[in-house]
């Protein structure tokens, strides 16, 4: 029954659709079903100088390789043709930019897994997910520093071509994805696999907070300026004021002739 079965089809051409319905899906569930864990559960008042340090080269070394994978795998192989980018230099930016990033992000990371692992206090009030995730994320991090060894291998940027031809391939249904990547060195099929993994627990831990720090930029600066926006616990309305008329009110009731008047007290 499963002598034709493949694992490496199971990995990088279903594994994907899972991983992104549980991402967006899960993402909304838990929105709509618990918007009060809908964060990063800060712990800054503990131990703040070396969550300042850790947490600087962290962010900013991730967000760097993470808009870097974004651009450098989803950008059409036909843009770069059409601009005249030899594949070669864009290895090049990759491991030049990519890698002091990935550092950056790795030395970070150690420092706040760290500062979480070995302070009581912070131990205490951290949970199971945050200490997982963390975790999965330094191994990430440190398996895609590694992959570097493979990718000076093929400076050519062929490697390169074949995971944008794979990731591209995904998002646009091609249910054949798969066969680009079968061969290629183990540890770009961990990198993978790993990513997929972090990708479905996503919802499920303090990552899901990166949604909103997406979301602010369009909620602040363009749909809601001026406005902060406060969730509240309570259930039931406030209750309104029997005994204080606004101005609006009594100008209103007054035909706009007189101003405002406090109410008789009942």
């Amino acid at each position: 029954m499963f002598s034709d079965f493949d694992l490496n089809f199971a990995i990088f051409g279903v594994m994907p659709y899972v991983a992104l319905t549980i991402f967006l899906v899960g993402s909304i569930a838990r929105y709509e079903r618990d918007p009060f864990t809908w964060k990063s559960s800060s712990s800054q008042l503990l131990r703040r100088k070396q969550l300042i340090l850790g947490s600087i080269l962290f962010h900013v070394g991730i967000l760097t390789v993470f808009f870097g994978h974004l651009v450098g795998l989803f950008t059409p192989i036909w843009v770069l043709d059409a601009l005249g980018v030899p594949y070669a230099l864009k290895q090049w930016m990759a491991v030049l930019i990519g890698g002091p990033a990935g550092i950056a992000a790795l030395i970070g990371g150690t420092m706040l897994l760290h500062r979480r692992l070995t302070d009581p206090r912070i131990r205490a009030t951290s949970s199971h997910a945050d200490i997982v995730i963390m975790v999965l994320i330094w191994l990430q991090l440190a398996i895609g520093l590694l992959t570097i060894t493979q990718t000076l291998q093929h400076m050519d940027g062929s490697e390169m071509v074949r995971f944008m031809m794979w990731s591209q391939s995904v998002v646009s249904w091609n249910i054949n994805a798969w066969v680009t990547v079968v061969d290629v060195h183990w540890l770009y099929k961990l990198h993978i696999f790993l990513g997929l993994i972090i990708t479905m627990l996503f919802p499920f831990t303090r990552l899901v907070h990166i949604w909103s720090g997406f979301a602010a930029v369009f909620r602040y600066l363009v749909t809601r300026r001026g406005y902060q926006i406060v969730r509240s616990r309570r259930q039931t309305a406030l209750p309104r004021a029997r005994n204080v008329t606004t101005a609006a009110q009594a100008a209103a009731r007054s035909g706009g002739k007189s101003s405002a008047r406090r109410a008789p007290a009942e």
